[in-house]
C-alpha cells in the first residue's frame, strides 16, 4: 500500500510540474505583446492606414495596427471624450472593429515567482522522494546504481553438494582440489603451494556449470556469491568498472568466499574487436576485473569461478597464469552419467517399475543435464494431464518424441499428399537401413509434428565423439533418400518441397567435409570463415573449387540413394503401404518388413 501511495504521489508531482510549465508558457507568451503608446494626433494621421482596431472596455482606449508596418507593432492611444463613437463608425467602413476587448493584465510578483520557481521546487521534491524511497535498498535503485549486483547465497541456505551433481567422474577431480583448499588452506600454504585465483569452467549450455559451482560452495561451507557477466554491461561509461570494484569489496569482507561469474564472455571478450576497434565501457570493465584478480591476497581464501560456452572468445589476458589459469572442461554426459542424472531427477518423482533408466540413457545421446531434466518434466506433464501421478516408460517415450519431433498436429491431408509423405519417409528409412555405419531406425511416422509432415527417427547405439568419412557419407545418402523415393515413384515433375530441410542438412555436412575436415578432392586445407578473427579472403579459384566439391558430394549421395531404392523397390512399397495404414511404425515392425517385404 505504501508503495502504491508513493507511486501516486510521484505521478501527481510530475503532472503538477507539467501543468505549471504549460501555464507559464501560455501566460508569458500572451503577456509578451509589443505595445507602443502613441498620441491621438498620431492616430489621426494614420487612420486611413489601419489594418486592425480594438476598442477596450474602458471606453476611452483603442489599440490598432498599421497596414504598412512589417513588424505588426500594436499602438495604443487614449481617445478624447466623445470621439470614440465616430472613430468606431469611420473605421468600420474599411475594417472589422473588435469591441470590448480586455487588455491583458500583468501578473503579480508572487504569480511570477510561482511560475518560475514552482516547477523547480516540485522537481526537487520529486528527486528527494525517489532518493528517500530507494534509501537503504540493494535492488539497483538510484543510490545503488554503481553498487555490486552480486547475490549472496548464505552457506546455511546452500544445501547443494557433490552428491546432487551427477555426471562424469573425471570432471570432479579438479573440483575436489578446490573444495579441499577452501576447507583446509593451511596445508597448502605450509607447502608453499599457490591455489589458482581463478578457475574457468567451459562447456555446452546445460551441462551443470552453475550447479557444480554451488556444490563447491556447499561442500566447503563458505559464502557463495553469484553474478552474470551481463549485469556489468551498462550504457554509462564507468558503471561496470565501479560495480566490479564494489563486488570485490564484498568478497574481501566475506572471505573465505567463492564467486561464480556466469557468462564471463559478456565482459571478458577479446578487446579491440568491436565497432571502431572496441567498446570503451566493456574494455574498462574487463581491465578492472584484471586489476582485481591481481590485487587480492591469495591468503584471503577467495576463489573466482567463471563459466562460459565460448572460451575461444575470451581475451588472452584473462587466461594467463595468476588469473584464470585453471581451465576445467565440462562436457556432455556419457551414457553412465546420463543414467545417474536420470536417477537423481526421478528420485523426486513417482516412477513406475517399468521405467528403465539405462534404456532411456541409451536413447538420449548428446543430451545435457538440463535436457534430461526437461525430458522428465515433460513426462510429468503428460502424467498430470491424464490425471495420474506415476510416470511410466510409455510416458518417457512420449515425452522424448514430443521433444525431438514436436507436438502432433491434426492436419487434413488428401490421399495423394499422404501417399507422397509415406514414400518420402520410407525412402529415408530404407536408405539409412542399408548404409553400413548408419544409426539404427527407431521410429517412422507420417503424423505431422512441428513443421514436418512426417519424420524418420534414428537411435544411436553409442555416444560418438568423432565422425568418420564413411559415417558422414551415410548421413548424406540417407538424407537424400526421401527426395530419391519421390522421384523414383512419382517422377521428376512430381517431386515436392518436402526435401528442403534434407537438402539443407546434407549441404551443410558436405560443406564441412570440404572446408573443415579435408574429406574431399579440394585438398587438406581448412577454408574456415566462420570466426571473424581467423577468416581470410578466398581466391576465386578456391571458391569455385569448394563449390564444385560440395555439389559433387551432394549429387553423389543422391545417386547412391536412387540406386539403393531401385534395388529395394519392393521393400519401399511395402513400408509405404504400412505407413499409410498405421501412420507410425516402430523399429521391430520396420525390421520385420524389411527382412520380409512380402
Amino acid at each position: 500500500m505504501k508503495r502504491r501511495n508513493g507511486n501516486i504521489f510521484m505521478a501527481a508531482c510530475i503532472l503538477v510540474a507539467i501543468a505549471s510549465l504549460s501555464v507559464a508558457y501560455h501566460i508569458y507568451t500572451k503577456v509578451d505583446v509589443k505595445e507602443s503608446v502613441k498620441s491621438y494626433g498620431f492616430y489621426v494621421l494614420n487612420q486611413d492606414n489601419l489594418s486592425t482596431l480594438y476598442i477596450l472596455n474602458d471606453e476611452k482606449t483603442i489599440m490598432y495596427m498599421l497596414r504598412d508596418d512589417p513588424t505588426h507593432q500594436i499602438h495604443q492611444t487614449v481617445v478624447p471624450s466623445g470621439l470614440l463613437g465616430s472613430i468606431a463608425e469611420r473605421a468600420a467602413q474599411d475594417i472589422e472593429v473588435a469591441v470590448s476587448v480586455e487588455k491583458p493584465k500583468e501578473s503579480s510578483i508572487w504569480g511570477t515567482l510561482f511560475l518560475v520557481f514552482g516547477p523547480i521546487v516540485l522537481f526537487v521534491l520529486l528527486l528527494w522522494f525517489m532518493v528517500y524511497r530507494n534509501k537503504g535498498k540493494g535492488d539497483g535503485g538510484i543510490l545503488t546504481f554503481g553498487d555490486s549486483p552480486a547475490k549472496l547465497i548464505d552457506p546455511a541456505a546452500n544445501k547443494v553438494t557433490l552428491k546432487d551433481v551427477a555426471g562424469n567422474p573425471g570432471d570432479f577431480e579438479e573440483v575436489r582440489e578446490i573444495i579441499d583448499f577452501l576447507q583446509s588452506p593451511q596445508k597448502y600454504w605450509k607447502a608453499g603451494a599457490e591455489i589458482p585465483r581463478g578457475i574457468l569452467m567451459y562447456g555446452p549450455p546445460g551441462v551443470g556449470k552453475t550447479l557444480i559451482a554451488r556444490a563447491i560452495a556447499g561442500e566447503a561451507g563458505v559464502p557463495f556469491f553469484t553474478i552474470s557477466g551481463s549485469e556489468f554491461v551498462e550504457m554509462f561509461v564507468g558503471v561496470g568498472a565501479k560495480r566490479m570494484r564494489s563486488m570485490f569489496v564484498q568478497l574481501r569482507a566475506a572471505a573465505p568466499a567463492l564467486l561464480f561469474l556466469d557468462e564471463i564472455d559478456a565482459v571478458g571478450g577479446k578487446r579491440g574487436t568491436g565497432f571502431a576497434g572496441g567498446n570503451r565501457e566493456a574494455d574498462q570493465t574487463l581491465n578492472q576485473l584484471l586489476v582485481e584478480l591481481d590485487g587480492f591476497d591469495q591468503n584471503l581464501g577467495i576463489i573466482v569461478i567463471a563459466a562460459t560456452n565460448r572460451p575461444d572468445t575470451l581475451d588472452s589476458a584473462l587466461l594467463r597464469p595468476g588469473r584464470f589459469d585453471r581451465m576445467i572442461p565440462i562436457g556432455l554426459p556419457d551414457i553412465d552419467a546420463r543414467e545417474q542424472i536420470l536417477k537423481v531427477h526421478l528420485a523426486a518423482k513417482k516412477a513406475a517399475d517399468d521405467v528403465d533408466t539405462h534404456a532411456i540413457a541409451q536413447g538420449t545421446p548428446g543430451y545435457s543435464g538440463a535436457e534430461i531434466k526437461n525430458l522428465i518434466n515433460e513426462a510429468a506433464m503428460i502424467v498430470a494431464k491424464d490425471d495420474r501421478n506415476t510416470i511410466t516408460m510409455a510416458d518417457m517415450e512420449k515425452a522424448r518424441d514430443r521433444i525431438l519431433m514436436g507436438k502432433e498436429k491434426s492436419l487434413k491431408m488428401d490421399k495423394k499428399e499422404i501417399r507422397t509423405t509415406a514414400y518420402h519417409e520410407a525412402g529415408h528409412a530404407i536408405v539409412g537401413f542399408h548404409m553400413p555405419e548408419h544409426d539404427p531406425i527407431y521410429k517412422v511416422s507420417i503424423v505431422p509434428r512441428g513443421r514436418a509432415l512426417g519424420m524418420t527417427m534414428y537411435l544411436p547405439e553409442k555416444d560418438r565423439y568423432s565422425h568418420s568419412h564413411t559415417y558422414l557419407e551415410c548421413k548424406m545418402v540417407s538424407l537424400m533418400g526421401g527426395r530419391a523415393a519421390e522421384q523414383l515413384v512419382f517422377g521428376k515433375k512430381h517431386i515436392t518441397t518436402g526435401a528442403s530441410n534434407d537438402l539443407e542438412r546434407a549441404t551443410e555436412i558436405a560443406r564441412n567435409m570440404v572446408t573443415k575436415w579435408g574429406f574431399s578432392k579440394a585438398g587438406l586445407m581448412n577454408f574456415k570463415q566462420s570466426n571473424m578473427e581467423e577468416s581470410f579472403v578466398l581466391s576465386e579459384t578456391s571458391k569455385m573449387r569448394v563449390d564444385a566439391e560440395i555439389s559433387r558430394l551432394v549429387n553423389e549421395a543422391y545417386t547412391k540413394a536412387i540406386n539403393i531404392l531401385k534395388e529395394h523397390r519392393a521393400t519401399l512399397d511395402a513400408v509405404a503401404e504400412l505407413l499409410i495404414e498405421k501412420e507410425t511404425i516402430n523399429a521391430e515392425e520396420f525390421t520385420q518388413i524389411v527382412t520380409d517385404p512380402k
